[in-house]
């Protein structure tokens, strides 16, 4: 995909969400196997190792409306533990974890890599990707919020303190927390990024810990791990057994993190960490609160009460130990939110490098560390959403209702495109595709209708995010497209400009221009302006475009193309991977090795800068020509975005309708 330097979708992209040292991938020297696969339980697993403090208790809420069971109890535990085995391990560890683009993962670079098996962008494709990324975005601004409400919520399990902790103050010390987290974005995280393993490694251990204490008591519990319990619960309880599996769905959210940090981390490192550690304790954690609610269950009916509704992950630590729990889930839950705004992060970045939003100011905030980067727009914006609904739906119970369609949704997109891989570039045979496409899209179709009875109560709130998201990215690259093709149809071709130059020779200015374009083939505006007004052409001249392949990063090799037009003019074709950041004077200075010399500090860049108004004739209604216009007005100064020198540049605009 081609660039337009200065009005058209321009690329900027970083490595996924991360914060460890990486530069070209997980093999960076000085990075072993357990350092990667422990970093990778900070961040990767974040998400997923926090739906304890929630998920349980939600679907066993669910479960109790008229009164819980023994049977139902087993019944919850059996559907966790099965969601976190089917989806998790069978599906992302063995299945979509293959699918990576050169060592990259995600819905991006999956739709990417989809795209090139494809061998064309076909809309299908495009069309998943952008909804997958839009619906990122749903989940982005929910997850800090039911994740550290959750955490906090956990005051109320302590004695003395339960009584003064009202949700008036869990939504206070929620907010300081929060914009503690938001504020910290620009500074960087690379310092606090190092204790994120540590601290997770910690809460994971504390959770095995917790289960295997309450297992040990009870032990019946591990028959839950038979499907039979899950079946039998799912057959005898109608649509109270949908409920109750859209909530279970909060088990496995978080998922989706183990393909998107596969650059960083590596295949193997991750799967290692899931496999060996993280489910390990996940599952036993889960067996333990099921232990945990059949002895309270136990209890209550030789008591003849009423079994209660307990925050069950804080209720299974003795009292004494439930501050300092409350403090570890705290911290647990903050770097499980920061690993989700990093990656909003990293997907709005490779969003811009694939052309579906327009440029914006993205800041490195480390040197060393390609992961770090800050979006100060995304992070405004993030921060409001999170403290709207926050203070819109107050507890984290309410906000359970709002989390599932998100992910499910993404997790529909991430096993429909690669559905499309197996078949086009791995070769597998039709039979063979569907034995992975049916079972696992059916399980994604039954987990998104169980969340779909939840829309009323709070599921309509990823749902509008991500058709907003939708909506701005589907609008950028439909009006991109009809200024591209506008502006091809009022341009000269270069073939027929170099005949008019040498008909009539224009003024030659000392020096080299470099006009940028996207598209290569015909005459830049700003060339056109320039002659035009100005009377003047360079003694040499450099038609620049800048491309995004199909893959995370281009060998240096690969970077620059040089094409000799005739002696007045050169073409330059610089293609970055969709994971790249571009810095037009390194690149250019691989023109060197190619008998292309200049001094760049000599040079001038010329950009065309192109004043847009709508039109009722433009291909899209007026108010989306509106939305179109915004967005360009507010995109990034491309001086900045290609590190091209402030003082070498001239813009000369022009005014175009859409």
């Amino acid at each position: 995909m081609a660039s337009e330097a200065s009005d058209a979708p321009t690329p900027d992209c970083a490595p996924s969400s991360a914060d460890i040292p990486q530069q070209h991938g997980p093999v960076s020297k000085g990075h072993g196997f357990f350092a990667l696969a422990l970093g990778s339980v900070g961040i990767v697993f974040g998400d997923i190792g926090t739906s304890p403090l929630y998920a349980f208790k939600e679907a066993l809420h669910a479960a109790a409306h008229d009164g819980v069971t023994r049977s139902e109890i087993y019944g919850v535990v059996s559907l966790a533990l099965w969601a976190l085995i089917l989806v998790v391990t069978i599906k992302y560890v063995f299945f979509i974890m293959r699918a990576d683009n050169k060592g990259e993962g995600g819905v991006l670079s999956l739709m990417a890599l989809a795209q090139h098996a494809m061998g064309r962008r076909t809309m299908m494709v495009f069309a998943l990707g952008v909804a997958g990324a839009a619906l990122f975005y749903g989940d982005a601004v929910i997850t800090p919020a039911i994740s550290v409400l959750s955490a906090v919520e956990g005051l109320r399990t302590i004695p003395d303190l339960a009584s003064s902790v009202t949700t008036q103050v869990v939504l206070v010390i929620a907010t300081i927390m929060l914009l503690g987290l938001f504020f910290i974005q620009s500074r960087g995280t690379a310092t606090v990024g190092r204790l994120f393993g540590p601290i997770c490694a910690l809460w994971f251990g504390v959770m095995f810990a917790l289960g295997a204490w309450h297992l040990v008591q009870q032990p019946g519990i591990l028959m839950a791990i038979s499907p039979h319990y899950a079946a039998q619960f799912l057959a005898g309880h109608g649509v109270t057994g949908f409920v109750v599996l859209g909530a279970v769905f909060l088990t496995v959210t978080g998922a989706e993190a183990l393909s998107a940090d596969m650059g960083h981390f590596g295949k193997r490192p991750i799967q290692a960490a899931w496999m060996f550690f993280v489910l390990p304790c996940l599952v036993v954690n889960y067996l333990g609160q099921g232990a945990f609610a059949l002895a309270t269950f136990d209890a209550a009916e030789k008591a003849g009460v009423p079994f209660p509704a307990l925050n069950w992950f804080f209720e299974m630590a003795p009292a004494a130990f439930r501050l300092p729990l409350v403090l570890l889930a705290g911290a647990a839950t903050v770097i499980a939110s920061q690993a989700v705004i990093t990656g909003a992060f990293s997907l709005t970045q490779q969003a811009i490098q694939l052309g579906l939003l327009p440029r914006l100011d993205v800041r490195r905030t480390s040197e060393t560390q390609s992961g770090q980067i800050f979006v100060p727009q995304l992070n405004t914006m993030l921060l409001f959403g999170v403290l709207a609904i926050m203070f819109t739906f107050q507890t984290s119970s309410a906000l359970a209702h709002a989390y599932g369609l998100a992910v499910t949704g993404t997790m529909i997109v991430t096993t429909c495109m690669a559905f499309i891989v197996m078949r086009r570039l791995w070769n597998w045979s039709l039979p063979m595709a569907l034995c992975f496409l049916v079972p696992f899209l059916t399980l994604d179709i039954v987990f998104l209708s169980a969340n779909a009875l939840r829309f009323f109560t709070g599921g309509w709130l990823p749902v509008l995010i991500g058709a907003a998201l939708f909506l701005v990215m589907a609008t950028w690259v439909r009006g991109s497209q009809i200024l591209t093709a506008k502006t091809r149809r009022d341009s000269v071709p270069l073939i027929d400009l170099m005949e008019i130059l040498r008909a009539r020779a224009p003024h030659r200015a000392p020096g080299t221009a470099i006009f940028l374009t996207s598209d290569p083939d015909m005459t830049p505006v700003a060339l056109m302006h320039n002659l035009k007004h100005n009377k003047v052409l360079h003694e040499r001249n450099v038609i620049l475009t800048v491309r995004t392949g199909d893959t995370p990063r281009i060998a240096e090799d690969d970077r620059v193309k040089i094409e000799k037009v005739n002696d007045d003019f050169k073409k330059v074709v610089i293609t970055y991977g969709f994971m790249e950041s571009p810095n037009l004077p390194k690149a250019l200075a691989v023109c060197r090795k190619q008998g292309l010399k200049f001094d760049i500090m000599a040079t001038s860049f010329f950009l065309g800068r192109r004043s847009i108004v709508p039109s009722a004739n433009s291909g899209m209604p007026l108010w989306q020509d509106r939305l179109y216009i915004f967005l360009m007005r507010n995109a990034a100064n491309p001086t900045d975005f290609f590190k091209i020198p402030p003082g070498r540049v001239v813009e000369l605009g022009a005014q175009v309708t859409v």
